[in-house]
């Protein structure tokens, strides 16, 4: 089950008492502030370990079968398409940005760093948001957290470049995040992607713009470095 953010507060979507009454606390106590492996330029709030954070999580809001804390680490497809980002600014500089599934806001901070006008974060959950709003901050610089699904029937604000970090690790999410990029790049929209090589990525449809050798946490993945690439649609 989903939580959501009410009066600053996380609860069940089937309307429980509110279980963490400071989601700000619980983020910061359970997570170290520290640099992106590959973007020394840019700390991040991130847990040592997956698992006991996802525990203590399910377990703080007495709901099981909740979402992986994705926010609480920087995954390879986020590293590497931030660090484009970084090197190559003139993707977003002085634009309108939207980050798809921002996690911990790595990329659309990055984006802002570079010099957008403007970067919204989309994530549906609602610890990413928080989790955005904190790093953003403690990066001297300002994200807009937004819960809306774009990949369902959400529409989403006209945006001059799109941002995707790892966001090909399962079927059908892949498939809804393809035909959402697709969609942008149709009208007009710079459309970058970074991945590690998820099992999901559409290769086919692409074009390689960059590659990285990515430092992760074998607690996510299966090797200490990840070969990611950006990619942009064809």
């Amino acid at each position: 089950m989903e939580a959501a953010l009410q009066d600053g507060r996380l609860v069940s979507t089937a309307g429980a008492t509110p279980a963490i009454a400071d989601p700000t606390g619980f983020i910061r106590a359970n997570t170290r502030l520290l640099p992106v492996p590959l973007l020394p330029e840019i700390s991040l709030h991130v847990a040592d370990e997956a698992v006991p954070l996802w525990s203590k999580t399910e377990e703080e809001l007495g709901e099981a079968g909740l979402p992986p804390p994705f926010w609480a680490f920087a995954w390879a497809g986020g590293q590497a398409l931030a660090r484009f980002v970084l090197d190559h600014p003139a993707h977003v500089v002085g634009r309108a940005v939207l980050d798809l599934a921002s996690g911990s806001g790595l990329v659309a901070i990055a984006a802002m760093k570079a010099g957008a006008a403007s970067v919204i974060g989309y994530d549906i959950d609602a610890f990413a948001r928080v989790a955005i709003g904190i790093n953003a901050a403690d990066n001297n610089v300002v994200v807009d957290a937004r819960g809306d699904d774009l990949l369902g029937d959400a529409v989403a604000p006209d945006a001059q470049t799109i941002l995707a970090g790892d966001i090909f690790y399962e079927r059908d999410t892949a498939e809804r995040a393809f035909a959402f990029l697709a969609a942008q790049a149709a009208r007009g929209a710079t459309v970058l992607i970074g991945d590690p090589g998820r099992s999901y990525l559409p290769k086919d449809k692409l074009r390689k713009l960059a590659e990285y050798k990515v430092p992760v946490t074998r607690d996510l993945e299966d090797a200490d470095i990840k070969n990611t690439a950006v990619w942009t649609l064809l």
